[in-house]
């Protein structure tokens, strides 16, 4: 009887282990809870990668009956993971680009302000003649145009008025002629002897070339062509004189650029006497500046060479705290030819364009402003040393340090992985990362690492130095 038991449990054994796995998968919610209890009592869980295990706790119901368990350990994803809301990544300044290889060449920094192009910024508005100023046009700060009314004058200025009457008598001579000279040609041959209509001619180019001297002194003394046609037309003197901004291509520049000149400085008041050459006004054009740089007489050399190659340096503005923004590159222009006695530095300037930032009407009146203004601070980096080809080349504040280790954030998707990276250069600026293939075209934060580095220590509960990732 034994061996018939035995051979019919031996067949039947498959069956009833599955029947037996099945019922324990369908009773498992009254068992399971017990069991995990049952080892937490005995300490059976006290490792990360068992807690993992509870369905309970991770939301994924696992049945005993359906496979096997894994826990799953994702500690170390959790520590180098970051989520960060829309509302954290305004408040860090997140800021994200894609990674690419390239050169860079180790700076140094020399101190450089803002300068106008002596010559060539400012502009004089003199009186062309003794007079009364009657009107003023512009206010300090108003944008003028070239051409632009500026000033009214009174004329008081006795050489003009002897030119107009000079004009005016000549112009009436010259009609006078021309009207004999008609009546001589309509005479018929014969009757007028040739000797006068040849003294007639000649009396009419003598007056032609007395008026077109005459005209030439009238604009020296600043009339325009037009009022001096006025003025013969009506036949009656000028008084007023209207001063005008001065031409585009009145300083000799290119005269397709548009230049924007702005009121200065007024010198005058109405009702004011003034001679002629007298200085009325000063307009400024900023549309192009210049960036004063002070470097050392040992940088003269790579200078003179940046200049005659028109390679770029990289020039900063520094803020009123100190930190340096807005990064730009711009030309050489000049260096100077000799080292200042008092400080010993080189001076070099490098071509600024500038930018209007603001441009309305008030009153009447257009005011601008601009971005760059004389006097502010820069910094230029000038390029000394060795350089480093096909290396990743970050902003400071996207390499965050911990202990001995640095590190970036890639982004993937709504989250951020920490990666880790080895330093090659680090400066105020930049940071140089050595390329291993790995961030090439990945997207990293390119600002806030930081912050992001800091939110990543509060997240695993750990602490982080104060002063990782600042560079002093």
């Amino acid at each position: 009887m034994k061996p018939i038991a035995q051979l019919i449990f031996k067949q039947w054994r498959p069956i009833v282990i599955a029947v037996s796995l099945l019922a324990a998968a369908g009773s498992y919610q009254l068992w399971w809870p017990h069991l995990l209890q049952l080892a937490r009592d005995v300490n059976l869980l006290s490792s990360p990668a068992t807690k993992t295990a509870d369905p309970a706790t991770h939301g994924h119901d696992h049945a005993p009956g359906g496979g096997h368990l894994h826990p799953q350990d994702t500690s170390h994803a959790a520590e180098d993971e970051l989520t960060l809301s829309p509302t954290a990544r305004k408040n860090v300044g997140l800021r994200t680009g894609i990674v690419e290889a390239r050169a860079y060449h180790k700076t140094v920094a020399v101190p450089a302000l803002v300068t106008e192009r002596a010559g060539w910024t400012q502009l004089s508005v003199s009186a062309p003649l003794t007079g009364v100023v009657s009107r003023i046009y512009p206010i300090e700060g108003e944008a003028v145009r070239p051409g632009q009314a500026l000033f009214d004058l009174r004329l008081t200025h006795e050489d003009l008025v002897t030119a107009q009457q000079d004009v005016l008598r000549s112009t009436s001579e010259l009609e006078i002629v021309n009207r004999e000279l008609a009546r001589l040609e309509a005479v018929e041959e014969g009757v007028i002897a040739g000797k006068r209509l040849i003294e007639e001619q000649y009396k009419q180019r003598k007056l032609v070339v007395a008026i077109q001297a005459q005209t030439q002194a009238l604009v020296l003394h600043g009339l325009s062509l037009a009022q001096i046609e006025e003025l013969v037309a009506s036949g009656r003197l000028l008084a007023m004189q209207t001063v005008v901004a001065p031409s585009a291509n009145a300083s000799g520049e290119d005269a397709s650029t548009e230049r924007t000149f702005h009121v200065q400085q007024i010198e005058v008041n109405r009702g004011q006497a003034v001679t002629a050459g007298q200085q009325l006004a000063v307009l400024a054009d900023h549309g192009l500046l210049y960036v004063e740089g002070q470097a050392f007489g040992e940088d003269a050399e790579r200078l003179i060479t940046a200049a005659s190659g028109q390679e770029m340096l990289e020039v900063s503005q520094v803020s009123g705290s100190g930190n340096a923004d807005d990064s730009m590159r711009l030309r050489v222009i000049y260096v100077a030819d000799h080292v200042d006695r008092e400080s010993r530095a080189l001076r070099f300037y490098l071509g600024l364009p500038n930018q209007l930032v603001l441009d309305e009407m008030v009153d009447g009146h257009r005011m601008v402003a601009w971005r760059f203004r004389p006097g502010q601070r820069t910094e230029v980096r000038i390029p000394i040393g060795r350089s480093w080809d096909n290396q990743v080349v970050l902003p400071a504040e996207a390499v965050v340090y911990q202990g001995v280790d640095a590190y970036v954030f890639e982004q993937h998707g709504e989250h951020f992985h920490r990666v880790a990276v080895h330093v090659l250069y680090q400066d105020k600026q930049s940071v140089v990362v050595e390329n291993d293939g790995s961030l090439i075209g990945k997207t990293v934060a390119m600002a806030g690492a930081y912050q992001m580095g800091l939110a990543l220590k509060n997240q695993t509960g750990g602490a982080m130095d104060p002063h990782a990732g600042h560079v002093h």
